[in-house]
């Protein structure tokens, strides 16, 4: 087994699911990524597989039928699966956070209508903040919950889900101003309804509209929509945890955890790009002998095998620090900035490695070059992991004048 990424202090279960993810990603996911990728084509199948060993409910507690795993658990399937194929990491992330939010902050009720199916992958999630002039930004919302009856009526436009066709529950966080004075600050105001819709693209439900995929330059095969909503009517009881104005903490826990999530994408995908320039080195000659052993190329080698290392350690201490029950979101920010910016840095080291043929698309390296950048921007782009650093560290060091 090769050195890299390994995590200590595994259970006997812990490893046997990593083993299983293992094999059904170099078995099921490997041989068919490229091609399904460049057709941008849904990986309907490998979805199916995943159904079959219990990744849709790796989370979800026992009593609801998932396998009531911990954070860690999910975070490392994800990196192995990401180092199959990224897009199928981000099938199963969206889903995850919406499961994770609805057993952290949702009624008995809606854990229990939810849940199950959710564990069984027969429901499956998306959740949806960003909007088209917002970008990090969330206090700057516009879409708005109005209270009508026993009825909410939604009206706006949200962006960037993803598995916004693919989905059939998808959590919404909108502005809702019922209750909340005038004055009232943005994030006070928020909140997360649970919206049930067909999969597919159109009117999926009255006054839901999925306009249909938005064309990407990597991370292809899982669908990535707009969200418009024109007079949607919610029934009260899908407001997330029973009462407004908790949806902008709700979602802020989702993200944490997704940043995790994001992470371990980051370890995968900088696993796999070294996996294959650490391989062509060997194979590929120049000079009279393979490139591996000039010494320019071990220096790019061993710069890539330390930061897929530290990503990997940084990950690994941000999934067990949630876990733990404390505040983690220190940890999943780093954790989130540094396995980003290295995954990038690892795959432009091997597609250097690759060289012409790195720009071919018979390589596979030339997927994960499109795709790397996609994780500089997913659940915050680096200047805003920064802005999180640096507040938390200030609250920790405080100086005491």
């Amino acid at each position: 087994m090769a050195r890299l990424a390994q995590t200590a202090g595994l259970t006997d279960i812990q490893q046997e699911i990593l083993s299983t993810v293992r094999d059904f990603v170099d078995k099921e996911i490997i041989p068919v990524a490229t091609e399904l990728e460049h057709r941008d084509e849904y990986p309907q199948a490998i979805v199916d597989g995943l159904k079959e060993l219990g990744l849709f409910g790796l989370m979800i507690p026992e009593e609801y039928g998932g396998l009531g795993e911990s954070l860690l658990t999910y975070a490392l399937c994800v990196e192995e699966i990401a180092r199959g194929w990224m897009s199928v990491s981000g099938i199963i992330n969206t889903h995850f956070i919406v499961a994770y939010m609805l057993k952290q902050h949702g009624t008995q009720e809606q854990k229990d209508h939810f849940l199950p199916r959710m564990a069984a992958g027969d429901v499956r999630g998306a959740f949806s903040m960003s909007e088209p002039g917002l970008g990090s930004d969330v206090s700057a919302i516009t879409s708005k919950a109005v209270k009508d009856g026993d009825e909410y009526v939604l009206n706006g436009q949200k962006m960037w889900l993803t598995n916004g066709g693919t989905s059939n529950l998808v959590a919404v966080l909108v502005r809702s101003d019922e209750g909340h004075p005038e004055g009232t600050a943005p994030h006070k105001s928020m909140t997360t309804f649970l919206v049930e819709k067909e999969p597919g693209f159109g009117e999926v439900r009255p006054g839901l509209t999925i306009p249909g995929k938005i064309d990407k330059m990597g991370y292809k095969g899982v669908d990535t929509t707009e969200l418009i909503m024109d007079g949607l009517r919610i029934p009260a009881n899908r407001v997330l945890g029973g009462a407004t104005g908790r949806g902008f903490y709700q979602m802020m826990d989702g993200v944490e955890v997704g940043r995790v999530n994001v992470a371990a994408r980051g370890c995968g995908v900088a696993q796999r790009a070294f996996e294959l320039g650490v391989s062509y080195a060997q194979q590929r000659h120049t000079f009279g002998k393979p490139i591996a052993q000039h010494q320019a190329i071990q220096f790019k080698l061993a710069e890539m095998a330390t930061k897929v290392e530290a990503a990997h350690a940084m990950m690994v201490n941000a999934a067990r620090k949630k876990d733990s029950g404390e505040r983690n979101d220190l940890e999943a920010g780093m954790a989130k900035y540094l396995a980003s910016e290295y995954c990038k840095e690892v795959v432009e080291d091997a597609f250097r490695i690759h060289g012409g043929y790195g720009f071919s698309k018979e390589y596979e390296i030339e997927r994960l070059y499109r795709e790397a950048p996609m994780l500089l921007i997913g659940e915050g782009t680096a200047e805003i992991q920064k802005m999180i650093i640096g507040r938390r560290l200030l609250e920790e060091y405080r100086f005491q004048g």
